[in-house]
């Protein structure tokens, strides 16, 4: 993978824990690299097919100098998240933000934060069954809109289903949420699971009733499996109310444990 650099791009802005760093301000320091596959751009020296570094510093800029963070953990969390939200053409960044004249009791040149975060593709099955389903979906739906960390987002139609597993139990309207994102699957579950919380989700009976329901089917083509989370989802090719959505959005999408495709899997669940 191809790479472009930015150096030492200076930025004054008012990050930090103390309150008299958010009044004053001090100089930071971003150290930038871009992974993308510049090839084409190359061949044919055309700007338009690769990224702009012009643009990436204004807009690591904007991010830096429009909020302050107490963290610089959290400005370059930001950063990384406009970069790669700023361009397909990027599939990873790494991202240095360094602090020199950070207020500690030591003698050291600088402290600094470096972090990489690239972009993956997730695959989300929604569900209700208790209150405003729809209402509850169509929230959760925009909370992950309204994020950052998730970009590329399309939503299936929604559909009503018959309970699984635990059938006595009102109907359920279920839909597939299909997105790009930067957060790593633990992160995406933590994420996943505080908006079940705030739509009231409680977790008494396995397959029982909910408010919200937000499963991870698919990251990438990985293969999970940890206390917290399995991925591929392991129930999903039995499920209709899965894979029917799905297949109206990634039909192609390939199980990395079945091998066969989400329009495969529907069809032999149809047959």
């Amino acid at each position: 993978m191809d790479r472009i650099y930015i150096d030492d791009l200076k930025i004054f802005a008012h990050h930090g824990v103390f309150s008299s760093e958010n009044i004053k301000g001090q100089n930071f320091y971003v150290n930038v690299t871009l992974f993308l596959d510049t090839e084409k751009a190359g061949t044919e020296d055309d700007l338009s097919l690769t990224v702009n570094y012009a643009e990436i510093c204004a807009l690591i800029e904007k991010t830096m100098t429009e909020n302050t963070y107490k963290l610089i953990e959290t400005a370059a969390h930001a950063a990384a998240a406009a970069i790669l939200r700023s361009s397909s053409l990027i599939s990873e960044v790494e991202i240095e933000i360094r602090k020199p004249e950070a207020p500690i009791d030591a003698q050291v040149r600088s402290v600094s934060v470096k972090i990489g975060r690239s972009r993956h593709t997730a695959v989300i099955a929604l569900g209700s069954n208790i209150g405003d389903s729809r209402e509850l979906i169509n929230s959760a739906v925009e909370k992950i809109k309204s994020s950052p960390f998730f970009w590329d987002i399309h939503v299936s139609d929604m559909m009503i289903t018959k309970p699984y597993g635990y059938t006595d139990q009102p109907d359920f309207l279920n839909g597939v949420l299909v997105c790009s994102t930067m957060l790593s699957p633990i992160g995406l579950l933590d994420l996943m699971q505080s908006i079940e919380n705030s739509a009231g989700r409680t977790r008494e009976i396995h397959w029982g009733p909910r408010t919200l329901d937000l499963d991870l089917i698919f990251y990438d083509d990985e293969i999970i499996s940890c206390e917290r989370l399995t991925v591929p989802h392991p129930d999903m090719h039995n499920r209709r109310f899965v894979l029917e959505p799905a297949a109206q959005l990634v039909p192609g999408y390939v199980h990395p444990v079945l091998k066969k495709t989400v329009a495969e899997l529907l069809r032999e669940l149809d047959e």
